[in-house]
């Protein structure tokens, strides 16, 4: 019997473990619009290249919306089969802080790749560069533009991933949403994912704390909480604080228009414990304080005192006890997200009332869909690219038991 052909079209991580999975059995053909695959996933290895997470079961599970999408996909191929996967390609991997799991010190993203594509070449996958892809044929065939002319590919099967829109720069434009849009395919709009935020810094907060980190914090929007770190930027905030709590802030602002974040900048310490320090301290009492009686007593750095003075009134500043209250619970307010180019992720894309459940469209049952072209959303810390990973892998499984 002869081997089915197989078209994917997008090179990311989605696509090539796709390919891996389905080089087995069928001649399985990557079309990619540049010239080289894997763009977004090469410059993401430069900021620090953790390809999954120790996370397994419902703790995995519950880093990614919606939960109920995923559970099946992640029961299928979760991040122990990624680090088996990996294993087995010559990757060898450690764990770093929460759990990240990065390739051993000195191997690159690029040598990474490298490897992938190795094992694909031995598959023989081949390689189709400079192919854009551009719309269907009625046949809800893709057609490409290769050297100013279009060309239609036929294949038993078709498999997009073509990423979303964050880092346009890596080709990831999402650019591919008129074409399926005009098929039929209801596609939701792109919103930034995993980004900074901007606050209406007056002039002088920023000439002083610009680029200073917020070390040691936690921070709450709505029911959601979380300790880690920010940095204070010029236009706002940033940071491994920041970003997981992007989903309640956009929540926020569809909801209600605003959203703030509420900074607790002691956490390790109860309001109890915060106020027998004033009580020890015997410069700060309710007649002489300020701001170096505050620093030395609650051991506040700069960042800290002046985010404390910025937002708070002068009656709660001065005023001891209303002050440890802002200290645990300092709200600051958000007046949007960093703009989808310069967002880690994105979510929006395909609806996934229009997937059905092995991830091939209900409509077209001859295309499938993995990665960031889908609508879902995860934090950083290794989970965007174990989604990606997953998805591909599962799209892939189904598509072999066609």
């Amino acid at each position: 019997m002869s081997r089915k052909k197989i078209a994917i079209i997008g090179s990311g991580p989605s696509a090539l473990i796709a390919a891996d999975v389905l080089g087995e059995s069928c001649e399985v053909h990557i079309f990619e619009k540049g010239e080289a695959p894997a763009r977004k996933f090469l410059v993401a290895g430069k900021g620090g290249f953790n390809l999954t997470n120790s996370l397994t079961g419902d703790a995995l599970l519950n880093k990614f919306t919606p939960s109920s999408f995923f559970k099946p996909i992640l029961d299928e191929f979760d991040s122990v089969d990624t680090g088996t996967w990996l294993h087995d390609l010559g990757i060898p991997t450690y764990e770093g802080t929460s759990g990240r799991i990065f390739p051993e010190k000195n191997i690159k993203p690029i040598t990474v790749l490298q490897k992938i594509r190795d094992k694909l070449t031995g598959k023989q996958v081949q390689f189709h560069f400079n192919h854009e892809f551009v719309s269907f044929n009625e046949n809800q065939q893709p057609v490409f533009i290769h050297k100013e002319e279009k060309i239609t590919v036929e294949a038993d099967h078709y498999l997009f991933a073509l990423g979303g829109a964050s880092w346009p720069v890596t080709g990831s434009t999402g650019n591919w949403v008129d074409a399926f849009e005009a098929i039929g395919i209801t596609v939701l709009p792109f919103q930034s994912s995993n980004c900074g935020v901007n606050a209406d810094w007056p002039a002088e907060f920023k000439e002083k704390l610009q680029g200073m980190p917020l070390k040691n914090i936690a921070l709450r929007v709505n029911d959601f909480e979380i300790k880690g770190e920010a940095l204070i930027t010029e236009y706002g905030l940033e940071g491994n604080a920041i970003y997981p709590a992007i989903p309640e802030i956009r929540k926020s602002f569809a909801e209600t228009g605003k959203a703030e974040i509420h900074f607790d900048l002691k956490p390790d310490n109860s309001p109890e414990q915060l106020t027998q320090k004033i009580k020890d301290f015997e410069k700060l009492t309710y007649k002489s304080h300020g701001t170096n009686a505050y620093k030395e007593a609650f051991n506040l750095d700069k960042a800290r005192l002046i985010l404390l003075k910025t937002f708070t009134t002068k009656e709660e500043f001065l005023e001891p006890d209303m002050f440890v209250q802002k200290i645990k619970s300092l709200a600051v307010p958000v007046n949007g997200l960093r703009k989808i180019e310069e967002a880690i992720s994105t979510i929006g894309g395909i609806a996934l009332d229009e997937v059905a459940d092995d991830l091939t469209l209900k409509k077209f049952p001859k295309i499938s869909v993995a990665g960031e072209m889908l609508d879902w959303d995860a934090p950083t810390g290794g989970f965007l690219l174990q989604g990606c990973f997953s998805t591909g892998y599962f799209a892939a499984m189904n598509i072999l038991e066609k």
